[in-house]
């Protein structure tokens, strides 16, 4: 298959992690005062993972760096570069990039967040990419967290069924020319869709006052349908064409690692594609929603179960607000 670049840059590394509590389907019935199995049956979902008053956001994306540079056998003093995807992140500035790279003892290495909800960690892989690429940096550290119970309104069954917080990161590093690593990333995005998935308050347009506290507008808010049908149209296209520029055909590759945003919409992206199940990794059910961080969280999980061979090609694809979206195309190695 042809890249344009006889170097590509190389995922060397990935961890994950979760808050200490699970929280069960039960629990989240009982908030709710519906059935059980209503959860399962919309979402896939079991189980997620939700922070405690201790745990935020740099804390659960430095458990994961270090997992992921533990991983890579990489010190945290040879990353030049930290890229943090975050829409739940601990204040407004600092960067929560920033937070990670105080926790991690470093001094010289650049950081910064990314804002692209769950197609953020797509995002920030691409910019590593490129970074390394230019000869700007040799190696970056990307990670993607999210603490998105804190914005859930637990009267909402539309959103607090689904999401669980939870970190995944990856070490990005210079490859070998002709050998494994990233082959082609492609982002989108359409703001025009902008009000499908939101947190409306606690920014400059609508600053934080007993108003917007009463009103439940600093909790998520999202139109599951709509979002549904964009995300099944947008996100199979992408694949398709991603594979087609790389003359790929779908059926020679290994695995798909999606978001996982719920098993519905993953089960109907296969359908579209024509996946066969073992193809299709999953862990909807585990760890439920994690935004941006689900999307490392899952390639983490198929790396470490042994999923991931030397020399399959992978295909990550991504889908959240914004609207944005992403698809990448990796030979693994």
């Amino acid at each position: 298959m042809g890249s344009t670049i006889s170097s590509l840059t190389k995922i060397v590394g990935t961890g994950s992690s979760t808050p200490v509590r699970p929280v069960g389907n039960a629990e989240v019935a009982s908030r709710l005062k519906i059935d059980e199995g209503y959860i399962t049956r919309m979402s896939g979902i079991q189980t997620r993972y939700w922070a405690n008053e201790h745990e935020d956001c740099s804390l659960l994306a430095e458990k994961a760096a270090r997992r992921a540079m533990d991983s890579a056998k990489v010190k945290p003093e040879q990353i030049d570069m930290i890229l943090v995807s975050t829409t739940s992140p601990e204040m407004v500035f600092p960067s929560t990039a920033c937070l990670l790279q105080k926790r991690l003892g470093l001094r010289r290495a650049g950081a910064l967040d990314v804002s692209a909800s769950c197609t953020g960690f797509l995002y920030g892989l691409s910019m590593a990419d490129r970074f390394i690429r230019s000869g700007q940096f040799h190696r970056c550290l990307v990670v993607a967290a999210e603490v998105k119970s804190r914005y859930l309104n637990y009267s909402d069954p539309g959103t607090s069924i689904l999401f669980g917080d939870g970190a995944g990161a990856a070490v990005v590093a210079r490859g070998e020319a002709g050998g494994s690593g990233i082959l082609k990333i492609r982002l989108f995005s359409d703001g025009k869709y902008a009000d499908l998935i939101k947190i409306p308050a606690g920014g400059s347009r609508l600053p934080a006052s007993s108003e917007t506290v009463s009103q439940n507008l600093h909790t998520l808010q999202l139109r599951g349908k709509a979002i549904f049908r964009l995300a099944v149209k947008r996100l199979s296209l992408a694949i398709r064409e991603v594979c087609e520029e790389e003359n790929m055909p779908l059926d020679e590759v290994s695995q798909f690692i999606f978001h996982q945003a719920n098993g519905r919409l993953l089960n109907q992206l296969a359908v579209r594609l024509g996946i066969r199940k073992e193809r299709l990794f999953s862990i909807i059910g585990q760890f439920g929603n994690t935004s941006s961080a689900s999307l490392p969280i899952a390639l983490d999980c198929a790396n470490r179960q042994g999923c991931l061979q030397s020399g399959d090609v992978i295909v990550l694809g991504t889908f959240g607000g914004g609207l944005t979206w992403g698809t990448g195309l990796i030979r693994w190695g």
